[in-house]
């Protein structure tokens, strides 16, 4: 499997920062050079065959896309990626829908991508005179979103609720299942699947999602792609949020005539080279299965949490590693008394062990004492010897700098 991946398998260092971005296998390296190298193209274009080629295979990924999450292809938009959809959502949908006393309930505790996007959103609102409310919710010591408390925040002016699929800090998975027979039909759903996307099977269906979105680079696939899963029953409700070629026409005076979906939110020059790598990449999940990628996350994520826990000074963030049942998804968040994070990954680095240290793009807040933190997150290339290394050293430290 490892020999799939060129970088990891010619690198004598450990890389354990797959939540960051994944390593990419060699069909998607190839899908880039060959469009860039052999027969650069627009898709949508033209009527030569070089561009209707193009047109039929980023059709195909779209399908692909679609198959992967259960949806259908009318649903599948393609971004600039995952921080593009989430924002797609609150310009295309919430400047258009939301009035004033609207609510939408968040976690401030969930990536910048899924709350500042709300912030803009509510602010611009304000600029025009409309005032919405945003709602945050707690998130429970094992890193979820707590359900309890969503209901208890819910009101006749709520219009959205927004939380982590996967989360990228805690690593825990959120599917609302406790709340979402009890609301309102109007009240709309939207999963940011940043992280869940290639990493454990996703049944948009089943979640009852109207919104989701993906990002290619966390899923083999290249950066400045993303996917925006918009359920069909919520299209009429969208405009475009990029108009330009593809998302409408002006047939006269009246007004824009807007395109149907998914060409609706997809003003412009589709990312060709991403969208193309994107479906070798969904290929490579295919061949290799996403339920035997989360069987191995689970595997590795319990064998760190085991080797972790017996040492002195290391203390988990919520998540898994304070669940009553044996799970894991992949990414486990610890400090080490005696030495900052930010120190810790410097001295990790040196010693090959390549992780992410910080606030992990979780906004600022006052009162929260684990806001940084050393994040180990794992994927198919990553073996229980990677895993047993990392902990055996990191022993090492925790030994000189502990109590």
């Amino acid at each position: 499997m490892r020999r799939l991946f060129p970088a990891v398998a010619a690198s004598p260092q450990i890389y354990l920062d797959s939540a960051s971005t994944t390593q990419k296998p060699a069909p998607v390296i190839a899908a880039v050079e060959g469009y860039l190298r052999e027969r650069t193209a627009n898709a949508g274009r033209g009527s030569y065959p070089w561009a209707t080629t193009l047109t039929r295979t980023i059709a195909d990924v779209r399908e692909r896309t679609a198959t992967l999450l259960g949806a259908a292809p009318q649903e599948i938009v393609f971004t600039p990626g995952a921080t593009a959809g989430l924002n797609a959502v609150a310009l295309s949908w919430g400047l258009a829908n939301l009035r004033d006393g609207d609510e939408i309930l968040y976690s401030p505790r969930d990536h910048a991508s899924n709350v500042y996007p709300w912030l803009h959103l509510r602010d611009t609102l304000a600029r025009f005179g409309h005032r919405i409310r945003l709602v945050p919710y707690r998130v429970t010591a094992l890193g979820e979103a707590d359900t309890a408390d969503i209901a208890d925040r819910l009101s006749p002016r709520t219009r959205l609720i927004t939380v982590s699929h996967l989360h990228h800090v805690f690593g825990a998975v959120n599917t609302l299942e406790e709340v979402r027979d009890r609301l309102d039909p109007g009240v709309l759903l939207c999963f940011d699947c940043s992280q869940s996307g290639g990493h454990v099977p996703i049944d948009v269906t089943e979640l009852r999602a109207d919104f989701a979105v993906l990002s290619a680079h966390k899923m083999f696939g290249a950066p400045g792609t993303g996917v925006l899963y918009c359920a069909r029953r919520v299209h009429e409700q969208l405009v475009p949020f990029l108009p330009g070629g593809n998302s409408g026409v002006a047939p006269d005076d009246s007004g824009l005539a807007y395109a149907a979906m998914p060409e609706r939110l997809e003003g412009g020059t589709h990312n060709i080279p991403g969208i193309l790598a994107l479906g070798a990449a969904l290929e490579v999940l295919e061949r290799i299965g996403v339920e035997l990628v989360a069987e191995h996350n689970r595997v590795l994520t319990r064998r760190l949490i085991d080797g972790l826990r017996p040492l002195p000074g290391l203390e988990f963030t919520p998540g898994p590693a304070h669940a009553p049942c044996e799970i894991g998804y992949g990414t486990v968040s610890f400090t080490l008394a005696g030495i900052g994070s930010t120190d810790l990954g410097f001295v990790l680095a040196e010693a090959g062990f390549l992780v992410r240290t910080g606030a992990h793009c979780v906004p600022p807040a006052d009162g929260r004492d684990d806001a940084d933190s050393v994040r180990v997150s794992t994927h198919i290339y990553t073996t229980a010897d990677d895993i047993d290394r990392f902990v055996g050293y990191l022993a090492e430290i925790a030994r000189e700098v502990g109590p």
